[in-house]
């Protein structure tokens, strides 16, 4: 996939202020100072378009970047767009602001027509912690298509990096059959981009016959 425009279009309260569902979504979600921001920049090749912050929770809306993109240089153009949402395991806010960011969350991933993927990012650097899994696993129950994205991949060795994938992944199969898409990626390093990027155009090629379908 080649992004020809990464565009930010407006942040939301709820679902019913997003925009008209008329192209395929994909969100990116992921425990406060996972790296969300950063990720979401080098996916896009645009600097700065998602704001980072060395404060964890800073993302309080549902945002929504508008994506151009080609398959290939003389492919047709592409629209879709990326969704950076509030983090869970929120950094020091009120139970009030909690209970309120989480309604808007679960509202957007179980309501929102046009979704079509949910990126879960998970920092590489740590072993299994027990509020990504609870948070996938509502994922599952909520029926909400997802993938695993590993990040901050080159701020710990190979070896420990990969030694934490492993039990993490070991801790989904107690409750999973099967396991979801994973990648492993750095902002800093660029790595991981490619082959998300693939998934997110190979998916984009069902979505939007299912968009262009009458309701019934």
């Amino acid at each position: 996939m080649i992004i020809h425009k990464a565009t930010y279009i407006i942040s939301s309260p709820d679902t019913a202020s997003c925009p008209k569902p008329d192209r395929p979504e994909y969100a990116f979600i992921g425990r406060s100072n996972v790296g969300k921001s950063s990720l979401i920049n080098m996916i896009t090749g645009t600097k700065n378009l998602a704001k980072t912050s060395s404060t964890p929770g800073k993302t309080q809306l549902i945002n929504h970047f508008a994506i151009d993109s080609k398959a290939k240089d003389n492919a047709p153009m592409f629209h879709w767009y990326l969704v950076d949402l509030p983090g869970y395991g929120f950094a020091k806010v009120s139970a009030s602001q909690r209970k309120k960011w989480e309604k808007m969350i679960e509202g957007f991933l179980r309501t929102r027509e046009t979704l079509v993927n949910v990126f879960a990012l998970i920092d590489a650097r740590h072993s299994p912690q027990q509020i990504d899994l609870d948070f996938i696993n509502k994922l599952g129950e909520w029926q909400v298509p997802f993938s695993i994205v590993f990040t901050k991949s080159d701020k710990e060795t190979q070896k420990v990096v990969s030694a934490n994938v492993k039990a993490f992944t070991d801790a989904m199969r107690a409750r999973w059959a099967e396991l979801p898409s994973i990648f492993v990626t750095s902002a800093e390093k660029r790595t991981g981009r490619t082959p998300l990027l693939s998934l997110i155009n190979t998916l984009n090629d069902t979505a939007i016959e299912d968009i262009k379908k009458p309701q019934a």
